[in-house]
């Protein structure tokens, strides 16, 4: 009876540690080959807005994304040649925020392309929405000491 209630606790503890529901299913979701169709913000403006530490937000609509969950990596094309054009690699965690609400973030950090960080910075964004066929990732930042939203929306082009 003893082994029996040792057993039950160590399942207990086992099953309370793992990854939760809503992220396994956002994994499954988000694998796959994407496309970053359109960068809005919550202001209107002109505004010169560098994406990841990489390149302006023009140059980054029309990107070509690809995620692999099982291993946490990614690529990204930059293909529009008024831009510094190539791939770029990637790590990445989706790390669920509340499991009230489901809301969850979005951990990206950029990497060689042996997927070993150069800088180690990363950026967190808000997985605000996601879906078989869209996504939606926003990042707030400060402009002029006040919040402003960067919007990026998503297409999935294809599975794995």
């Amino acid at each position: 009876m003893r082994k029996l209630a040792t057993l039950l606790v160590i399942t207990l503890v086992a099953f309370s540690c793992g990854t939760p529901k809503t992220v396994q299913e956002s994994r499954k979701v988000i694998k796959g080959y994407w496309s970053l169709d359109n960068i809005t913000y919550s202001q209107s403006g002109t505004f010169n807005v560098q994406l990841l530490n990489d390149t302006s937000a023009e140059c980054f609509e029309g990107s070509s994304w690809k995620f692999v969950p099982n291993n946490n990596r990614g690529t990204y094309t930059i293909d529009n040649g008024n831009c510094p054009t190539g791939d770029r690699n990637f790590i990445f965690v989706i790390q669920e925020v509340d499991p009230e609400t489901g809301l969850y973030d979005f951990l990206l950090k950029p990497t060689d392309e042996k997927y070993k960080s150069e800088t180690d910075v990363g950026f967190r964004l808000r997985l605000a929405q996601l879906t078989g066929s869209s996504m939606r990732w926003e990042q707030t930042v400060t402009l002029e000491g006040k919040p402003f939203t960067i919007s990026m929306d998503f297409s999935k082009i294809s599975e794995l």
